[in-house]
């Protein structure tokens, strides 16, 4: 099976903080086991962290 990792829109001007946030409450709903669903949306939402973060933390 082929996983595709989904493009992060680039009208989400979210700051990595942000989504960082969204992250966290991500794997607190989850209680720590993410779900076939919540595994795609937590990919998503590192993409985008990844985009939003400063030049310097993507370089470390």
């Amino acid at each position: 099976m082929l996983h595709s990792m989904s493009t992060v829109e680039p009208s989400s001007e979210r700051s990595a903080a942000e989504v960082n946030e969204e992250i966290r409450a991500l794997w607190l709903r989850s209680g720590g086991t993410l779900s076939v669903e919540q595994r795609a949306e937590y990919q998503r939402l590192v993409m985008e962290w990844a985009s939003a973060a400063p030049e310097s933390a993507n370089a470390a």
